[in-house]
């Protein structure tokens, strides 16, 4: 009888994988899916490669991008963080392939509670990291990292088949940092998506959540999602700068735009986390900037 239940369970584990199709990892989509095709000459584009530690154009000195590491992805949250968001699955880590750690890197967990009968409780999260460098045409890492932060969240507001979208800016996470709520009704129930998207100085991090009742149970409420994965993007963003020698500062002079809810350009000027380091970094590996997910790909609105 036990082997028989464990044996559903993996079943419909992998099944709730592939349904929570959802359009998560826009940051770091390549990281999961390098395949070493060519598709990496358009990341480095994103990334702002060709960095220098004094890059100069007509003649100004473009400065150093703030952040020349990133952490481990699959460490960046606490174990009692995972414990709460899936607690099924808190040690159960997926990292995503990546030709170079210190520019891109992701994770994620799946977390399964199957009650039989009396309900199940799906949660599916990935934490994504993209860092920027500076470059002597293109401006500075955290100029580029900002411009992609701002197109992406819009990405994040664009989602096909999403159902009562909501947008808001999100104080005290990095220097600005958007959080894009939605749900979708797929034939196994009806999945909440929490997209966070942050930037902190010239890396952008993006905090994907969703989460199902199946089987009869309560859908989760979505207010206790936002606020697990609002908690969970701080602490990501926090082991950035820890990651690069800073100390306590990832959110503490937040300048989130209000108008970041609705799709406006980021604000162009970084603050300086406490603590902060200077550096070079390396090349962007590659990878592609198309949408994909713990089951597959999504579509975004054009």
């Amino acid at each position: 009888m036990h082997r028989s239940v464990q044996r559903h369970r993996q079943r419909l584990t992998r099944v709730l994988v592939g349904a929570a199709a959802v359009p998560v990892m826009l940051v770091a989509s390549g990281c999961s899916s390098d395949s070493g095709d060519g598709s990496g000459d358009d990341a480095k584009k994103d990334s702002g490669s060709s960095a220098s530690p004094s890059a100069t154009k007509a003649g100004v000195v473009v400065k150093e991008a703030t952040y020349e590491k990133l952490p481990d992805s699959c460490k960046v949250l606490s174990s009692k963080t995972l414990k709460e968001l899936v607690p099924e699955g808190a040690k159960s880590g997926k990292e995503g392939k990546s030709e170079d750690l210190t520019t891109r890197g992701n994770c994620s967990w799946d977390s399964l509670d199957n009650k039989g009968v009396k309900g199940s409780q799906f949660r599916w999260l990935n934490v994504s990291l993209l860092r920027f460098e500076s470059d002597q045409t293109r401006g500075t890492g955290e100029k580029l990292a900002s411009e992609y932060y701002a197109k992406h969240a819009e990405d994040a507001r664009s989602v096909e088949d999403a159902k009562n979208t909501k947008s808001q800016p999100v104080s005290g996470t990095g220097n600005e940092a958007t959080l894009v709520t939605y749900y979708l009704k797929k034939k196994e129930g009806t999945f909440r998506q929490q997209t966070l998207v942050t930037r902190v100085e010239n890396v952008v991090v993006t905090l994907d959540y969703n989460g199902a009742g199946l089987a009869g149970d309560d859908s989760p409420k979505a207010a206790d999602l936002s606020k697990a994965t609002e908690k969970a993007a701080k602490e990501a963003v926090q082991a950035v700068v820890t990651a690069n020698g800073g100390g306590d500062g990832a959110g503490s002079e937040s300048d989130a735009d209000p108008s970041a809810s609705k799709g406006a350009d980021a604000s162009p000027s970084p603050s300086k986390s406490a603590g902060s380091s200077s550096g070079k970094g390396s090349d962007l590996g590659g990878g592609s900037d198309d949408s994909t997910s713990a089951g597959g790909s999504a579509t975004r609105k054009s």
